[in-house]
């Protein structure tokens, strides 16, 4: 057995004791004339001073609505510069954001701002075939926490920003004197696979801290402006991105409402973006761009951050040469945890940015340990990665019983991810606990073959699902996206190419081709949703799976 990991050997700031609005106000006034915020589809720029006097602003209109510390205000958008705004306004008043998912149709919304017990609603009116404000409308009269509705685009947010008086000013400052670090500032929906998603519960400490400390690792400065094409509305974007930016005086850049790869490319030469965030998928489109023949300057990035999945080696080997990123990091971890947990440095070699999701952060600790008894494992070992510090949530909002099932009394926090740790602290996560596949008594990680299939050469991405069996319990199948101009792939030529290669029970029985793969709006594939389909692709026999999809 080994002692967990802690991040030793490097010098660190110490923990941010503050909260997210005292945060942007010392950054405000560090950097008055630096620019926080571009929205490049209005391609409107506020300079910190400027954000900042918008934010009070939105914050004394949020308290003449009856808002006040600790009462929940819900945020139903796309991102756009009002989003953040309202993130920041939030936070000053110390009034707990609820981030609903983009997108979520009547019962999903119903359910969250009736858990959460949201008392308004801020929303677009509407964003592609989503009809927010309809569907607020909608479920009204099943809310009964719920006072006001008020989108965007209308004139009641326009008042909302009206310039506040001295005494509202004055009353907001008095609040704001009241708040705690360690006071519940934000509740995020999980996307979870089996029953109602987890309202996760984190506070100042636990997102300003990791922002700030993701930031840290990349030697974010008033310099830097972050393009950010994933989701404000999960950690991703509105904790590694805007509480980055606002803890080292970055800009915030918003190339557009959701992710297009033309759209970020374009923003980042306009607007000399020097980080870019994704996830692989979406560099792969990027990549995929430029192979086209679509010339971008992208000489102004040097930095980013890769997240929700493992990358391919030719697509980091590209992300670096080809997109200027050389000091492009990995980051893993969860909602529960902030998110980010492990993180590559800025100058690990490329082994270890495709091969593992980086060692500890800061003021952390991790351990590899045994799911049964969670003791922990020697390095080289697989087990449930566990982490524990300052970023760990506050809980499961108004539930107990699953916050006890994943967060012990000594603070650690169970993921559910199966992972080695190396020699050198560095992390290999292998998959999910509950995605392992069983096949006649053996135990198979779908992300060791994965790994393996991205060395085809004709594979540009690989998941791998276990499928019902009736002779094994359950097989193997891998769905695969292959390049351009590829030959055929059926079961038989992937088992041509992976005999001798890996061991026989690992070899997938079925192969499926696909254009994409099922997505959540943060760039993970769901892979309950390839079991399901699965079972229809194959015509085998309907009914639950030890996976619990139909």
């Amino acid at each position: 057995m080994t002692e967990p990991s802690y991040a030793v050997g490097e010098k660190h700031p110490p923990l941010l004791e503050t909260t997210i609005g005292q945060t942007l106000a010392g950054t405000a006034d560090a950097h008055p004339d630096a620019i926080a915020l571009i929205d490049a589809v209005s391609d409107q720029q506020w300079t910190y001073r400027q954000f900042r006097e918008q934010v009070r602003a939105l914050a004394a209109g949020l308290r003449r609505l009856g808002l006040a510390p600790g009462d929940r205000l819900a945020l139903w958008a796309p991102n756009r510069w009002e989003w953040v705004l309202t993130q920041f306004a939030a936070a000053e008043a110390g009034i707990v954001l609820v981030v609903l998912n983009p997108s979520y149709r009547r019962h999903e919304v119903a359910y969250a701002l009736a858990q959460s017990g949201s008392a308004v609603v801020l929303a677009a009116h509407h964003f592609r075939d989503s009809e927010y404000a309809q569907m607020l409308a909608d479920v009204r009269e099943e809310l009964p926490d719920l006072r006001e509705v008020i989108v965007f685009e209308s004139p009641e947010f326009a008042a909302l920003m009206t310039r506040p008086s001295g005494a509202e000013l004055a009353e907001l400052d008095a609040a704001a004197a009241g708040l705690d670090p360690d006071d519940p500032i934000n509740i995020q929906y999980t996307s979870g696979t089996t029953g109602n998603p987890k309202g996760v519960t984190l506070s100042h400490r636990n997102i300003g801290n990791n922002g700030y400390l993701v930031g840290h690792l990349l030697d974010y400065g008033p310099a830097d402006r972050i393009c950010t094409p994933v989701p404000y509305y999960h950690c991703f974007g509105m904790v590694m991105a805007n509480l980055a930016a606002i803890a080292h005086g970055c800009a915030m850049v918003i190339p557009a409402p959701a992710f297009d790869a033309a759209a970020t490319l374009a923003a980042v030469q306009k607007y000399r973006c020097t980080s870019l965030y994704g996830v692989p998928t979406m560099f792969i489109a990027e990549l995929a761009l430029l192979d086209t023949g679509a010339e971008y300057d992208l000489s102004s990035l040097r930095t980013g951050i890769m997240a929700g999945s493992t990358c391919p080696e030719q697509v980091m080997r590209r992300v670096i040469e080809e997109m200027n990123m050389a000091q492009v990091s990995i980051c893993y971890g969860m909602t529960e945890t902030s998110p980010v947990s492990t993180q590559t440095r800025m100058d690990d070699p490329l082994e270890l940015r495709v091969g593992t999701v980086g060692r500890v952060g800061p003021h952390l600790e991790i351990k590899i340990a045994d799911p049964a008894t969670g003791e922990t494992v020697p390095r080289g070992q697989a087990g449930e990665f566990c982490t524990r510090g300052y970023s760990v949530m506050l809980g499961y909002r108004n539930d107990p019983a699953k916050t006890a099932e994943v967060l012990g009394d000594d603070g650690w926090m169970r993921t559910g991810d199966l992972a080695v740790m190396e020699a050198n602290g560095y992390v290999r996560i292998t998959g999910r606990i509950k995605d392992m596949v069983i096949r006649g008594g053996e135990n198979i990680y779908p992300r060791e073959i994965e790994e393996f299939l991205y060395t085809h050469p004709d594979i540009v991405d690989a998941q791998v699902i276990g499928v019902p069996d009736e002779k094994y319990g359950e097989e193997l199948m891998a769905w695969v996206q292959l390049r351009e101009g590829a030959p055929e792939m059926t079961a038989q030529t992937l088992r041509e190419f992976a005999e001798g290669a890996i061991s026989r029970h690992k070899i997938p029985r079925y192969v499926h081709v696909v254009d994409s793969f099922p997505m959540t709006v943060t760039g993970k594939v769901r892979k309950v949703e390839m079991r399901s389909r699965a079972v229809d692709l194959l015509g085998l026999e309907s009914g639950k799976d030890r996976h619990g999809s139909q």
